[in-house]
């Protein structure tokens, strides 16, 4: 069966969420072979494994924090010579994806962003992908050199699969451009508590009809209540009751959570660009006619500060 390149996103050894959901989607279409780098790769390992890695490509150089993406573009490309892989698959973050860009480029293949499913095809991997601010879902496939593809988070249930996990050093030249740009400073973001947006399992937002920053308390409670990432709408954002980082919509994050509960949002085409692949969807808003009710699995046309505290508190007390 052919191997199947899968870039490993990981904080210190730590790896995130979306890597296990890319292993799982890899083992569909050929053997998933792991790509870590920079510190704590090599704690990575027994993790990936268990998800299904049958080997763990490992690298650290202090060019990997110390320069942007670059030197681990450098690196993918040289696991990627060294595997002649069927496909690689990146996580469709920020990061993950300028990777996948510059990989693509650099080895003359095509590129599919942002998919949220994929199944092995005669030709190929094909991908489907929510577009056109998700009003159609197409499926796709390179059709040029080898795939790469970027999944968003929680396109896949993470399943396990144990599998060998040899560990192998990967070699890596890094090219003149890896040190073009240095990092200079990094400041740390501050720690909600809350899982983060995009990758979050549920995610609770707010939006016009909260009324403004001092309202937003009523949001967090819920989400807190659920273990949830907290959300915002572009009017929300603009408005300044909730910062740009949580804005979800075309212009801000794209989220496709199991759960999206949104309070006081109409749905105005630009929202639902951002989370209409939400398995899920719970709307509150007082307006009957608002666009987000053609949208929803479940609605509640109501007060939102009448509905979403007795929420939280039923919540609470079925967890209690």
């Amino acid at each position: 069966m052919a191997e199947v390149l899968v870039y490993v996103d990981h904080v210190d050894g730590a790896v995130r969420k979306p890597t296990l959901e890319l292993l799982t989607l890899a083992r569909r279409i050929g053997e998933p072979v792991a790509v870590s780098l920079g510190s704590g790769a090599g704690n990575t390992a027994s993790v990936l494994a268990e998800h299904g890695a049958v080997r763990v490509l490992t690298a650290d150089a202090p060019e990997f924090a110390d320069y942007l993406v670059v030197p681990k573009v450098d690196a993918v490309q040289a696991a990627y010579e060294a595997v002649s892989p069927s496909a690689v698959l990146f996580p469709s973050s920020a990061e993950g994806k300028e990777i996948a860009a510059r990989l693509a480029v650099r080895i003359g293949s095509g590129i599919i962003t942002d998919a949220v499913d994929l199944e092995a095809g005669e030709e190929g991997p094909v991908a489907t992908q929510s577009v056109f601010a998700a009003a159609f879902t197409t499926k796709s496939r390179v059709s040029k050199g080898t795939p790469v593809i970027t999944v968003k988070p929680n396109s896949a249930a993470v399943e396990a699969a144990p599998a060998a996990g040899a560990v192998e050093a990967l070699e890596v030249s890094f090219s003149e451009r890896a040190t073009g740009t240095k990092v200079v400073a990094r400041t740390p973001r501050e720690s909600t508590g809350r899982p983060e947006l995009t990758e979050a399992a549920i995610v609770v937002s707010g939006g016009r009809g909260v009324g403004g920053a001092e309202n937003f308390p009523v949001v967090e409670a819920l989400a807190d209540s659920l273990g949830a990432a907290v959300g915002a709408s572009r009017a929300a954002v603009d408005a300044g009751w909730y910062p740009h980082t949580n804005q979800v919509g075309q212009t801000g994050k794209s989220v496709s959570p199991q759960l999206y509960i949104a309070a006081g949002i109409s749905g105005a085409i630009q929202h639902r660009a951002g989370m209409q692949t939400s398995k899920t969807i719970v709307a509150v808003n007082k307006d009957a006619e608002a666009p987000i009710f053609d949208l929803v699995d479940y609605g509640v046309v109501g007060d939102l500060f009448e509905v979403v505290p007795q929420l939280t508190e039923e919540v609470k007390s079925r967890k209690g």
